[in-house]
């Protein structure tokens, strides 16, 4: 047996969002993550050296990175599961665990949250320079905010919803493929001289797959909206407006649903390596960005991802 059978992903999934939700990612705990980012930086310069054509070497880095990852998951629940089938499953879970980064989110926020609430910016501005590309030295309040609840917004989709959805698809095996062409993308996958073509194949097989989990994400954030007391109607009507005002094709679609909910604006002017970038607006202003609006992106996060758990674990029953 190279996965776990589907009736185990019954336990499997709920107790992987348990332990995230209780611990997040240890310290101490050998990330999956790491490996598949040094094996990133490994055959990176290899590969560059090996294989005429930037592009193509991008496309071969792209295969033995998720091929890799995806047989190594399974050799490893294979060999677990030969062992014992309850060994299989702790094994299994731990996996799982590994994928999701809900509770890390909120954690590495809250740090931003607690410096802004304690009034101290050189603080806020270093912790939300561990979350964000942009440059923070200069940030004011205002835009420590919107950075930080940016953040929680767009990374519901890629570090929570979509990890979930492969998970739910394929078990460890697909949910750590698909952390492997996150990676991928957050190390490769930049426009700029050094990997404009090496890091292209990554970057667009990223918005691949990232295309039905940050819609379904988006609609998620909107049904959460319902039972977190913030408003779904205008969730709906920013997500359709405004989905689009991003550079990427995926992450606008959660921003936009979670400033619609949250009644802030999203969105603007960013300065990256001291050059500035206007992106577009996303939503209207009808509330301030502070720390009611960073909470209330908290508890969209997790509403969208019990929401997934319940809905799939109703229809895994119906089909018992």
């Amino acid at each position: 047996m190279s996965i776990p059978l589907y009736h185990d992903l019954l336990y499997i999934i709920p107790a992987a969002v348990i332990l995230d939700w209780l611990l997040g990612d240890p310290r101490w705990f050998p990330h999956p993550v790491v490996l598949i980012g040094r094996l990133i930086t490994f055959l990176e310069p290899r590969l560059r050296r090996a294989v005429n054509g930037e592009f193509a070497g991008g496309v071969l880095l792209l295969i033995l990175t998720v091929g890799t990852t995806a047989v190594t998951v399974g050799l490893l629940l294979s060999a677990a599961y030969h062992i014992h089938h309850f060994a299989g499953i702790i094994v299994a879970i731990i996996l799982s665990w590994t994928c999701l980064a809900a509770r890390s989110l909120n954690r590495e926020s809250g740090f931003v949250a607690d410096a802004l609430t304690s009034g101290n910016l050189p603080e806020a501005r270093k912790f939300l320079s561990y979350i964000v590309g942009r440059d923070t030295d200069n940030l004011e309040e205002p835009e420590i905010w919107r950075g930080t609840v940016e953040t929680v917004a767009e990374n519901s989709s890629d570090g929570v919803i979509a990890p979930l959805f492969f998970l739910i698809l394929g078990g460890p095996v697909a949910g750590l493929a698909y952390k492997a062409i996150n990676t991928l993308d957050s190390m490769v996958g930049y426009r700029n001289e050094k990997y404009l073509f090496f890091g292209r194949a990554s970057a667009r097989f990223d918005d691949l797959v990232n295309y039905v989990p940050a819609r379904l994400t988006g609609l998620l954030i909107i049904a959460a909206a319902l039972f977190t007391g913030l408003s779904m109607k205008n969730a709906w009507r920013i997500m359709g407006r405004d989905g689009r005002n991003h550079s990427s094709p995926n992450s606008g679609i959660p921003e936009a649903a979670a400033a619609g909910a949250l009644g802030v604006q999203l969105g603007g002017t960013n300065y990256y390596f001291g050059k500035p970038m206007e992106k577009p607006t996303i939503g209207d202003l009808l509330q301030p960005l502070d720390r009611r609006a960073w909470l209330g992106a908290v508890r969209l996060m997790y509403g969208a991802e019990a929401l997934l758990l319940v809905l799939w674990g109703v229809v895994v029953c119906c089909r018992i």
